[in-house]
């Protein structure tokens, strides 16, 4: 089979940095940030939180192809803030938020001894 290797999906390359940014030279306040070893999963969570941020105009996601393992992130911000600040807080964000139900999780099932 033609197939990659699973592990290829999940583990970055030595040398790779897991996330580059590169700015927009057409757009002011664009910039694009490519995500290694990840997928639509990260994608459009992380899309969809930079939609909650009132000053990013744009934020969007891409994989360029179903066999690289890569997600390609557009941000475009209003004047009072940077793509990388969106980035930051959106990222900043979700781990709270991500930690918050994983405590609520945890308590639930403090909450039920015995039964799993």
């Amino acid at each position: 089979m033609n197939a990659p290797d699973r592990y290829e999906r999940f583990v970055v390359p030595e040398g790779t940095k897991k996330v580059s940014y590169e700015r927009d030279t057409k757009i002011i306040n664009a910039a694009s940030f490519t995500v290694e070893r990840e997928d639509h999963t990260i994608g459009n969570i992380l899309r969809m939180q930079l939609h909650r941020d009132d000053n990013v105009l744009f934020a969007g996601y891409k994989l360029p192809h179903p066999l690289k393992y890569k997600i390609i992130v557009r941000i475009h911000t209003t004047s009072q803030s940077s793509p990388m600040q969106a980035y930051n807080q959106a990222i900043n964000d979700l781990d709270k938020e991500l930690d918050h139900l994983k405590n609520a999780f945890e308590a639930e099932l403090a909450n039920r001894p015995g039964q799993y």
